[in-house]
């Protein structure tokens, strides 16, 4: 499967609940997955390694897989 990708500020939804969380701090904590709803939609903030993708939600900030995610069409 390949890699999905982004744009800064893109507008993207969760469209499956990740297991957990890991927030986007420089220092990342594991978070419970029920902070961000499925089909909640958030900012994307910057890629990162592995395919991972610094979101912005209403109650955070959190690294989300790309398989977890795709862009709100316009």
């Amino acid at each position: 499967m390949a890699d999905k990708l982004f744009t800064v500020g893109d507008l993207v939804t969760v469209t499956t609940q990740p297991p957990y969380l890991k927030t986007a701090d420089p220092m990342p904590m594991l978070r419970p997955p029920d902070l961000v709803t499925l089909g909640e939609e958030g900012t994307v903030l910057e890629q990162k390694l592995g395919g991972y993708w610094a979101v912005k939600f209403e109650r955070g900030s959190f690294l989300i897989d790309g398989r977890y995610i795709d862009r709100v069409a316009d």
